[in-house]
């Protein structure tokens, strides 16, 4: 009699172990999905072979409505003047000739563009950040010093740098600050691969001074701990950079 008044309450146990168990199953599916998720943030997945970015919709989304794949053709995914080097006659003496779904509408969902660096003697592409996408970058010619920051890991901004030569290879860690500075006597071109079809740029210096309307001076120089006629004086020139 005693063991057999037990086995109900035996079953109620099993079951609500087994009602636990498939809880914490679907907690732990729901966090994987999640994860996944967040790793696949950056664009958007293709659901399908190919959405060609179709410019003249109004409507608004996360990357371009996509082109009726009937009017869809070769020269979606097409450019050209890669070749050709860029401009370099600037105060930083740099260009960079960007190629994303901007310049190749077939790039749309794809999640990759790419841009040419071109560099004068001492030419810098200076510190910015790329929100969206992790870069690599290889030196074609030349020679470059080139660097990231990380983000204040421990309290701490750490600097990792490395002199580059033809055929070398270098990853910037998306959304960190990083720079490349020509530190040869002729001129230096690289490529860079991003991992987002829109990697936006956000160059440190002229978004710090330059933006509109510009941020108050007295918080630059709070910021910077300057003196805010120095904040003027470079609000000033980013102005006539940005407006030249």
């Amino acid at each position: 009699m005693h063991s057999n008044t037990n086995i109900p309450l035996l079953s109620s146990v099993i079951q609500l172990i087994k009602d636990m168990a498939m809880k914490l199953l679907l907690v732990a599916l729901l966090a994987l999905a999640f994860a996944h998720a967040a790793v696949l943030a950056s664009d958007p997945s293709p659901l399908q072979d190919f959405c060609v970015a179709d410019d003249s919709s109004k409507v608004f989304v996360n990357g371009a409505v996509c082109k009726n794949m009937n009017d869809v053709t070769a020269d979606d995914f097409y450019t050209s003047g890669l070749d050709k080097p860029g401009n370099t006659v600037n105060n930083v003496r740099s260009n960079v000739t960007a190629v994303n779904v901007n310049k190749i509408p077939g790039l749309n969902t794809l999640g990759i563009s790419l841009a040419r660096i071109d560099f004068a003697p001492n030419g810098l592409n200076p510190p910015h950040t790329h929100p969206r996408a992790t870069e690599i970058l290889v030196v074609l010619e030349g020679e470059l010093y080139v660097g990231f920051v990380t983000s204040n890991i421990g309290q701490t901004n750490r600097l990792f740098t490395k002199n580059l030569k033809k055929g070398d290879v270098f990853v910037f860690p998306q959304g960190l600050i990083h720079f490349q500075l020509n530190t040869g006597k002729y001129n230096a071109v690289a490529l860079a691969g991003l991992s987002s079809q829109n990697p936006g740029v956000i160059t440190i210096a002229k978004a710090v001074f330059g933006s509109t309307p510009p941020i108050s001076d007295d918080v630059l120089a709070k910021a910077f701990q300057v003196d805010k006629r120095l904040v003027d004086r470079l609000q000033a020139q980013q102005w006539t950079d940005n407006n030249n």
